[in-house]
């Protein structure tokens, strides 16, 4: 898998579905490479366990089209960006060498969402720098690499986007991927608890989110990013859809 396109991080299953999902799958239909990584498991959500997200998640990258899903086994809800967790992440960064790092927002109503924000673009950054010995699962050591752009893209909180993906022609592809996870959205039948992201309201909220944003660029649908990196073009006709 060295040398992918795409490389998403999300604190928990089901974040890089609902983040950018419609993103994946535009990107898997211009041939791109995209594999996700999950920090934890979900193991404190209300709903469902790390099992069932397990097959869940699965299910989701089948229907995305990824090429690789791993789970680093973080601890959900007390992971931490230090030196341990970013050492992990760089070895995966370093093994895979993406160009795109797509990533949590940077701030949320979830607190891992934004600590997972940091720790993705601190690994990024240490990534690259050719002091930091790493070495893979052979036990052979890993060359530097810093992949050129990070993504963050947006969750619960409406923050201001500095780009918009048109996702007119995976809407629903996103959608499906999303529903995937049976255990954690609206199920009128469900006997669990209910949370913040178990309602219908919710459930519809991510299509109409996508939708307004899709409104403000003149598309059907799109994502929104932001980015700590200024965004720049060396061809002004790249910025025209």
């Amino acid at each position: 898998m060295q040398g992918i396109d795409i490389l998403a991080f999300g604190a928990h299953p089901d974040d890089v579905e609902l983040g950018c999902g419609g993103s994946i799958a535009l990107s898997i239909s211009q041939g791109k490479s995209v594999a996700i990584i999950d920090l934890t498991q979900g193991e404190l959500g209300t709903r469902g366990t790390a099992e069932t997200r397990k097959v869940e998640a699965q299910k989701a990258a089948a229907i995305l089209g990824v090429a690789k899903r791993l789970n680093m086994g973080f601890s959900d809800g007390f992971f931490q960006n230090d030196e341990a967790h970013q050492m992990k992440l760089i070895s995966q960064i370093r093994a895979l060498q993406p160009q795109l790092v797509l990533c949590n927002a940077k701030h949320d109503r979830h607190i891992d969402h934004g600590k997972a924000n940091k720790l993705v673009n601190d690994a990024c950054f240490l990534s690259g720098l050719e002091k930091i010995k790493t070495q893979d699962a052979e036990g052979k050591n890993q060359k530097p690499w810093r992949p050129k752009l990070v993504l963050e893209y947006i969750q619960w909180v409406d923050i201001q986007p500095d780009v918009v993906v048109d996702i007119s022609a995976h809407l629903e592809t996103k959608l499906e991927a999303v529903k995937a996870y049976a255990t954690q959205f609206f199920d009128p039948n469900s006997k669990e608890a209910e949370t913040p992201i178990s309602s219908k309201n919710f459930i519809e909220s991510v299509s109409y989110r996508a939708k307004n944003l899709g409104r403000l660029i003149g598309a059907d649908a799109g994502e929104g990013f932001t980015s700590k990196s200024l965004l720049s073009t060396s061809n002004l006709f790249d910025l025209i859809r």
